[in-house]
């Protein structure tokens, strides 16, 4: 039977994300000179498509998404590689890198579907690469550090080669953090060690430190960020924070403190829908990027928090399937479905905090989308596309 639950909860946040589209987007439709609905209608119809989308998908025999989810992956594989060769026609440039891929009047991100389509690669290699054959379950495998290195080096060179192409022609390294915490995640629930995951971590910060200082764009980040912190560290522990390297900068970051700004100013319960200030030029990308602080303004602390119960329920039902399902050595399909849904919940749950974290000072800013709820179709037509998946194999989970 389809968890309903889960189906519900995603509705209710596509939905919220379509009235937000609409409420926080009335500068940018002044500044860019577009229709007052502008916004608004290309949300909902990616919204209701993406509604019918899962639906859809949750309908269909859960031994069919695995066609479907290597399908988006290998698809959506070739258009990232494909994207830096494409004519500005068709693959427009903004910041300095080519994300979308436009079709009349449509633009598409092959990354987000490239991130759906990750997982189920992942979870259906691991199924047959990782998960021991000889285990009566995945949390009894076993394996020497260097087995387990050489079992997951093929892993992660791939990964390599895709988050060279998703950091430097895409510059979008916030993609890389989801994604890589996410193969990490994953390949612990299929049976790696605690070694793998502290080894895993000190190379990943290596590789972060050095997609920074390559990057002029991203140490003026990491300047911002920590000028930032020091204020905020002055304030709450003067003596200690005085011997700490200071950062001096001509201005103060405008995007963190504006967005700080937006969230003291709706304080518990918002200045009411539609009514928020810092939306109207202060806040950029107040509908994409920024889309919590803007919420925070209008429905107050209160609201967001809600809303983050609600995202919260959506990663609990994921994982609440994931566990439900039969696994083992004899069972491929089920590790599948349970790696699936968990790499899933770690994909939302990651966009999250990175994004949360960073709007609020206390990671340097990376510009993600909070799932659902962020303007943007790709990213709710790919993760309704994942939803219906999970939704698909529940299918298989023993709830009773």
């Amino acid at each position: 039977m389809i968890d309903r639950p889960l189906f519900l909860s995603a509705v209710a946040l596509i939905v919220i994300g379509i009235v937000f589209s609409y409420s926080l987007s009335a500068y940018t439709v002044l500044l860019f000179n577009t229709p007052p609905y502008h916004f608004l209608a290309r949300q909902l119809v990616a919204g209701i498509g993406g509604i019918v989308l899962m639906w859809l998908i949750a309908r269909m025999p859960p031994e069919r998404t695995g066609r479907l989810g290597l399908a988006i992956f290998v698809i959506s594989a070739l258009l990232m590689v494909a994207i830096p060769f494409l004519p500005e026609s068709i693959a427009r440039e903004v910041g300095g890198a080519k994300r979308w891929i436009r079709l009349g009047f449509v633009s598409l991100a092959p990354v987000e579907f490239f991130k759906v389509g990750f997982v189920y690669f992942l979870a259906w290699s691991f199924s047959r690469k990782v998960i021991p054959k000889n285990a009566q379950n995945m949390a009894a495998a076993r394996h020497t550090l260097k087995g387990e290195v050489r079992l997951l080096l093929p892993y992660a060179i791939f990964f390599a080669a895709f988050m060279l192409v998703i950091a430097i022609f895409q510059n979008d390294l916030g993609q890389v953090m989801v994604l890589g915490t996410t193969l990490l995640i994953m390949a612990i629930f299929a049976g790696s060690s605690m070694r793998i995951f502290g080894l895993a971590m000190l190379l990943g910060l290596v590789a972060v430190a050095a997609f920074v200082v390559t990057s002029p764009h991203r140490i003026e980040r990491v300047k911002g960020w920590w000028y930032m912190l020091q204020i905020r560290l002055a304030e709450l522990f003067p003596q200690w924070a005085a011997k700490v390297p200071k950062v001096n900068l001509a201005e103060e970051p405008y995007q963190v403190s504006n967005s700080l700004h937006a969230i003291h100013h709706g304080g518990l319960f918002g200045t009411g829908l539609g009514n928020g200030i810092l939306k109207l030029g202060f806040l950029s990308e107040v509908h994409t990027d920024f889309v919590l602080a803007g919420m925070a303004e209008e429905i107050g602390v209160a609201g967001v928090a809600a809303v983050v119960v609600l995202l919260g329920f959506v990663i609990l039902r994921l994982l609440r399937i994931a566990g439900r399902i039969e696994t083992g050595e004899e069972a491929t399909q089920g590790n599948i479905y349970y790696l699936f849904c968990v790499g899933l919940a770690s994909v939302i749950g990651f966009s999250f905090l990175i994004n949360a974290l960073g709007i609020s000072g206390v990671i340097p800013l990376k510009g993600i989308a909070v799932p659902f709820l962020s303007y943007g179709g790709s990213q709710v037509l790919a993760l309704s596309v994942g939803v219906g998946m999970a939704l698909s194999m529940s299918k298989k989970a023993k709830f009773q």
